[in-house]
């Protein structure tokens, strides 16, 4: 069956169909930090770090930590993001040491508005300031130290259609608990049983730092 879709293959098209941004959507957007970027980035605990490597394979990958310990602003035009203990993949920083350009999005609960951060990074084993970003007696793995080309606020539209921060519409139960699909999906060798207490919160939060 040949499909009917209309696709988009130009910049004229796209423009066409959603139109061109007012002047303050296109200007917006500033080179350095300002005391209420501060402040957000200091308010934060959690943002989503979206990478690509040489040949644009991409990975959009959260972190979260305690406001406060997340972040670490270095100077009016860098920052730094803790990394701590989780699952070794670390897509998003090998597609940093073949192409440092990132984008950042950082979230405050129950805030529709977001914090935008797009700029270039590179990869700190240690330094100084790591002793300022410690949690439970833990200093970070590594950090994610960015130099800022573009930073701006992003309106809160997404939110407020998803609904995101409204408990009305949360239902956490409707799909499967992680234990089950890390066992459907994930060729894990332990029993179900097992995968429950393992993923039970008081049990995985131990591992947190």
């Amino acid at each position: 069956m040949t499909p009917t879709w209309t696709e988009i293959s130009t910049l004229e098209e796209l423009v066409g169909l959603v139109g061109t941004p007012h002047e303050r959507a296109v200007t917006k957007g500033r080179p350095a930090l300002l005391d209420i970027d501060r402040a957000w980035l200091a308010a934060t605990p959690f943002c989503v770090l979206a990478t690509a490597d040489a040949d644009g394979n991409c990975d959009a990958s959260p972190k979260g930590d305690p406001a406060g310990s997340l972040v670490h602003v270095i100077d009016d035009t860098t920052i730094a993001i803790a990394e701590r203990p989780g699952n070794k993949r670390v897509d998003g920083y090998r597609n940093v040491l073949s192409n440092p350009h990132v984008g950042l999005n950082f979230l405050i609960p129950g805030r529709g508005d977001t914090l935008r951060i797009n700029g270039r990074a590179r990869l700190v084993s240690d330094a100084p300031f790591f002793d300022e970003m410690v949690v439970k007696g833990k200093r970070p793995i590594l950090a994610l130290v960015v130099e800022i080309d573009d930073i701006f606020f992003h309106c809160a539209k997404a939110f407020l259609r998803s609904g995101l921060w409204d408990p009305e519409t949360w239902d956490p139960d409707h799909l499967p608990k992680r234990a089950v699909i890390a066992k459907q999906v994930e060729n894990d060798p332990r029993t179900l049983a097992e995968m429950e207490d393992y993923y039970r919160t008081d049990v995985y939060s131990k591992y947190l730092y």
